[in-house]
């Protein structure tokens, strides 16, 4: 494990890339005047916001003085490094005789990032993505040579991030179009092209890794990287998704022998099936021989099918699903929510898991109706004895919501991009992954304050803290909806009159979003039929007055986390919401 401690010096030698960087410049007018040829590479930390936002600021600034430590280290003697944004560096390489090629140079490089980086009390587990320009083949201009390296690391985050890609000097015009497809496609399997990144589901218990989705990447030779979006349609359309299928699963199950062999047998590997695979007559043979002649049990994988699939030939899918569940192969309804299934087909199919569609998730919990739709899918996949599965998780908001609504497994930037079989094979033994996010933390009295005045809200939280309680204060709804999520909450005290939404609507989204909390607003700014409404639909249980009486408002929520208790206890659920406390003044 990488754990250097950062020093002055260490963070001093490594300077931000300027415009018109001298020493860049004369590197390049080397190359280009026939001296060593110069490679340029772009490095971009994937996600790394994440670590700021999570962790703070103050660990992220000090991931990147070791990183750039890192970075230091793996370069040749003449080599140079800068900083480049918040989460960048550029390195200049000549390629002198010794040196790597440029692509092994990056690789080499990427490999490094992948390593645990030790910052106490963390240990992180970084991934990058690299961008790769050469001098004089692809340009002789510093600015040139830098956009070049940027546009190739932008081509490597389309691809999932965490891979290398160069630039690509005489990139066809078509190069994207269907025809240039097809025909590299066809020999993509002969010529040794397709690639497997595998990503982790997560146990929402305890961040345990409970197994790995394989994911299927295409190494054009011409197009660089591709995921399966860009070209699964043509390789349906020419009949080859069938073979293409085919050898997804087998080298996913070859990949669950190495790890079961490596002690991992409670793991889980998940592969896609396209219908036409699941149309196939001789499909069910087909998996049970690649199980066989692999040696994987059944019960170690599972088939993730699209909803699409439940709508062709419905007796035959069905009896093919059912053989296969019986042999004790998982099912799992993939990207739920967005296919044209009905409802019914959830009963009619033997199906284990839902996995609820990235776009679902990508939105919660703030937005309130793709919040719904996600905890309506989990509460019917438990009611129908299914575990549901929450796909692109990348924020610990996320994370907390998706918890406090029972979600069974995660999967998604947060705990990991998709990555190649070794750095999976890390990952595993790690077992564990953002144990700090999964730790209980449920004290019995956490009170959030939201106002947009920031004296007001300050004033509050002054008053308050003499009460006990843990404080969190937000300035904005995003920020209480973050909170919310993250937080056991029991008491909301919420201003009414806010630039983004009055406060008696978000607590109407909080009751439906959290039902357990008790929600009182605080203003001097509304019309009373606002608060009897809000009252009467049970949105909030308390409207009290700006300007405010210390001892009473304290009062006030003593008595609100009172009634919490009640509820807690059995008493009978809510104490009657019918109190305004004192009358919204007419003159403010």
């Amino acid at each position: 494990m990488w754990n250097a401690p950062p020093t002055p010096a260490a963070q001093a030698t490594v300077t931000r890339l300027g415009a018109g960087n001298p020493e860049l410049a004369a590197m390049v007018a080397e190359a280009a005047r026939g001296g060593a040829p110069l490679m340029l590479l772009h490095l971009d930390i994937d996600h790394f916001a994440s670590v700021n936002e999570n962790m703070s600021a103050e660990v992220g600034d000090q991931a990147l003085v070791l990183v750039a430590q890192r970075l230091r280290e793996q370069l040749p003697e003449q080599g140079r490094l800068w900083r480049h944004g918040s989460d960048e560096f550029v390195l200049a390489i000549p390629r002198a005789a010794g040196v790597p090629l440029p692509e092994d140079m990056a690789e080499q490089l990427r490999q490094q990032m992948e390593l645990p980086l030790s910052v106490l009390p963390y240990t992180l587990f970084l991934t990058a993505k690299i961008g790769v320009a050469l001098c004089p083949e692809h340009a002789t201009d510093p600015s040139r040579l830098l956009d070049l390296a940027e546009d190739a690391l932008h081509q490597a985050a389309r691809e999932g991030g965490n891979i290398v890609q160069v630039h690509m000097l005489h990139r066809p015009l078509s190069a994207h179009s269907e025809s240039i497809i097809a025909r590299q496609l066809v020999d993509a399997i002969d010529n040794g092209e397709l690639r497997l990144r595998y990503q982790p589901l997560v146990s929402a218990r305890d961040g345990h890794v409970v197994g790995m989705e394989a994911l299927l990447r295409w190494q054009s030779p011409t197009l660089g990287m591709l995921v399966p979006e860009r070209f699964m349609r043509t390789a349906e359309r020419l009949g080859i998704i069938v073979q293409i299928g085919t050898w997804v699963l087998e080298m996913t199950l070859r990949q669950a022998r190495v790890w079961r062999d490596q002690g991992f047998d409670d793991l889980n590997v998940a592969v896609n099936v396209s219908t036409l695979q699941l149309l196939r007559p001789g499909f069910f043979a087909e998996v049970m021989g690649l199980l066989q002649s692999t040696g994987v049990p059944a019960q170690m994988l599972t088939l993730e099918i699209n909803e699409s699939a439940l709508t062709n030939n419905v007796n035959f899918v069905y009896e093919t699903l059912a053989n296969l569940r019986g042999e004790g192969i998982s099912l799992s309804l993939d990207n739920f929510g967005t296919g044209d299934s009905s409802l019914s087909a959830l009963v009619r199919y033997p199906v284990d898991k839902l996995k609820i569609d990235r776009t679902f998730i990508k939105s919660a919990p703030a937005a309130d109706r793709e919040a719904a739709i996600s905890r309506a899918i989990i509460a019917m996949g438990h009611q129908l004895g299914m575990s549901v599965i929450a796909n692109g998780v990348e924020s610990q908001a996320q994370l907390g919501f998706l918890r406090r609504n029972d979600c069974d497994v995660f999967q998604g930037y947060l705990f990991g991009e998709p990555m190649s079989a070794d750095a999976a094979g890390l990952t595993l033994r790690r077992r564990y992954l953002r144990p700090e996010a999964f730790a209980e933390s449920r004290p019995d009295r956490t009170l959030l304050l939201l106002d947009d005045e920031e004296n007001v809200l300050r004033s509050l939280v002054r008053l308050f803290r003499r009460d006990g309680y843990r404080i969190l204060a937000a300035g904005n709804v995003r920020d209480a909806f973050e909170l919310l999520a993250i937080n056991d909450v029991q008491v909301i005290l919420s201003d009414q009159r806010m630039s983004d939404m009055s406060g008696t609507e978000f607590l109407g989204r909080v009751k439906m979003l959290y039902p357990d909390t008790i929600r009182l607003v605080l203003s001097g700014y509304t019309d009373l039929t606002t608060v009897t409404d809000a009252i009467n639909r049970g949105a909030i249980y308390r409207f009290l007055t700006k300007p405010w009486n210390d001892d009473e408002l304290r009062e006030h929520i003593r008595q609100a986390f009172r009634t919490h208790d009640e509820q807690h206890r059995g008493s009978g659920g809510m104490a009657p919401a019918e109190s305004i406390a004192g009358e919204p003044p007419s003159s403010r």
